[in-house]
């Protein structure tokens, strides 16, 4: 029998980075999505099943969750540096991952930043720049227009109050303007060395999945999977089951996709 999931805290890169751990394996990291947290992916995985199989370390990012962010900025640059310092800290090395937007975004910036370091990693709905759709989008994300069944769903997942989540929906805010934090091209796209798997829904509001198919020519060893009818991120509800069965046979190193 497995045993259960430990929660903890560690100080990295000046702030507190909630995380849970559990099982034993090769680690496998997963890294939620912007407004998310770690316990969203109880919703695409059966996580004590996976515990059976691979070290898990699942954390709030920074300003998500239960993770705190005493600085008034947030790039996924230093998203992907709090991971790494959280590893360290862990003494892993290498390791396999899954990421959904923000968590793919920040595998990004890992995998190009330390090659070596990523084993296999699966990249759902995540771009090498944000397009000017999205940006339209991202500039909406104010709490003034937000509904109280918006508010319910986000006080349920981050624990550090209102202001954390008014601070979140203003980070978001910020990326319609950012331009040099995401901005992955094709020849530092392909010093990757990780094989990944791109995941697109093709009803996708925010990224088109034409980016998908520009990270799946630029990264050598990669693989692209468009999911049918699938918007951001569709990798939960009727999605979930062949999202979990394909994502865990590639990191398993069996690259088939379904038919």
């Amino acid at each position: 029998m497995n045993a259960p999931s430990v929660s903890r805290t560690a100080t990295v890169e000046g702030m507190q980075l909630h995380y849970r751990v559990w099982g034993e394996g090769p680690p496998l990291v997963l890294l939620h999505g912007f407004t998310g947290a770690g316990e969203d992916w109880r919703h695409a995985f059966d996580l004590d099943a996976l515990a059976a199989r691979y070290q898990l370390i699942v954390p709030d990012l920074r300003g998500h969750g239960r993770s705190n962010n005493p600085e008034d900025t947030f790039t996924v640059r230093q998203c992907a540096t709090d991971v790494l310092a959280l590893l360290d800290s862990l003494g892993i090395s290498r390791f396999r991952a899954v990421g959904l937007s923000l968590g793919g975004n920040t595998l990004l910036h890992i995998a190009t930043r330390v090659p070596a370091r990523v084993e296999r990693m699966v990249i759902v709905s995540s771009p090498p720049y944000y397009p000017a759709q999205a940006r339209r989008i991202m500039a909406l994300l104010t709490e003034e227009t937000r509904t109280p069944a918006e508010w319910a769903e986000m006080r349920a997942r981050h624990a550090l109050g209102d202001e954390q989540i008014r601070a979140l929906w203003r980070h978001g805010r910020g990326f319609a303007d950012s331009y040099d934090d995401m901005n992955f091209t094709p020849p530092y796209l392909a010093t990757i060395t990780a094989p990944t798997l791109i995941v697109y829904g093709d009803r996708d509001p925010l990224y088109p999945v034409e980016l998908g198919l520009e990270l799946y020519r630029a990264i050598p060893q990669s693989r692209l999977w468009v999911v049918p009818g699938g918007g951001h991120g569709p990798i939960f509800l009727e999605h979930r089951a062949a999202f979990a069965q394909t994502a865990l046979a590639f990191l398993g190193e069996d690259a088939a996709l379904p038919a």
